[in-house]
């Protein structure tokens, strides 16, 4: 079974990040001491969790299938939401984890914003112009494997550096905070940010904990541009790591659409005063993207 969700603080990994952008590039050692997966955590990695779709009106069960199940690309339903959703909100402030074919139009979608793509594959990299309708793309290495998932949710309350109260992300003690992205990602208020990567699909493969855990502090935070509410969208939530980590930082009150393998999040940014970041009232009034 999957471990029950604690709506108290948040834990720590320790990411390892490799940036490129232009001619210059920095190499931030990694320093995650994390223990190998136990076999509970190995049942929680290779449980496959319902998701939920809006359609619906409910949850179904998929075939029993493990979380090594290989990251998909958005379906045309799937992708539609993602699109309405910017197309509402352009021209926006849009921070995109992960890269794929799909994601190009959005730059398009997004003319006179900002799109800003964060992608572990070079190759990836190499196929979208850089500057295109305002798109800055930007190289990132993650080395935490998805098997530590489950020993990292357990320490994950108990440590108050990584709590929503924490004001400047790129400074924060918090091992799962990314504190070495562009200086943008800091300093802008997101109004979408997309967790699509890193790709997570084998317990070996880096996973998308500590993404899915800064999109939630960037979520919480002012930024420039005092903006009430950011828009996070989730890709692959029928796998452990990302149905659970986003009840963790994303939380289920504030879930207001869903489609297959989608989850979109809107936060509001009065939760950054709280310590937890959770709560037990429901802060969005329902509605839909």
């Amino acid at each position: 079974m999957p471990p029950q969700v604690s709506h108290g603080g948040a834990f720590q990994i320790g990411p390892s990040v490799l940036f490129c952008n232009g001619g210059g590039s920095a190499m931030i050692a990694s320093h995650s001491s994390s223990p190998e997966c136990s076999s509970e955590c190995s049942n929680f990695l290779s449980n496959a969790t319902p998701a939920v779709d809006s359609e619906s009106g409910g949850r179904h069960e998929p075939t029993p299938a493990a979380t090594t199940a290989n990251a998909t690309l958005l379906t045309p339903k799937e992708f539609m939401v993602l699109s309405k959703l910017v197309t509402r909100k352009a021209p926006c402030n849009l921070l995109v984890f992960g890269l794929q074919s799909q994601y190009y139009n959005l730059s398009s979608i997004n003319a006179g914003g900002i799109t800003v793509f964060l992608e572990d594959d070079p190759l990836k990299i190499s196929e979208i112009k850089a500057d295109f309708n305002g798109t800055r793309i930007y190289n990132v290495e993650y080395q935490i494997p998805a098997k530590k998932a489950y020993n990292l949710l357990k320490h994950a309350r108990k440590n108050p550096a990584c709590s929503p109260t924490t004001n400047l992300l790129n400074q924060s003690s918090c091992k799962l905070a990314l504190r070495d992205l562009p200086e943008d990602v800091y300093k802008l208020k997101w109004d979408v940010v997309v967790v699509d990567g890193p790709i997570g699909d084998t317990p070996e493969a880096p996973g998308r904990m500590p993404t899915i855990y800064t999109a939630g502090m960037l979520a919480r935070t002012d930024g420039i541009g005092k903006k009430m509410t950011t828009d996070v969208v989730v890709h692959d939530v029928h796998r452990t790591i990302e149905k659970w980590f986003s009840w963790e930082f994303f939380c289920e009150q504030n879930l207001v659409s869903a489609k297959g393998k989608l989850w979109v999040f809107r936060i509001p940014v009065h939760q950054s005063n709280s310590t937890s970041f959770c709560s037990s009232e429901t802060v969005v009034n329902g509605g839909s993207i």
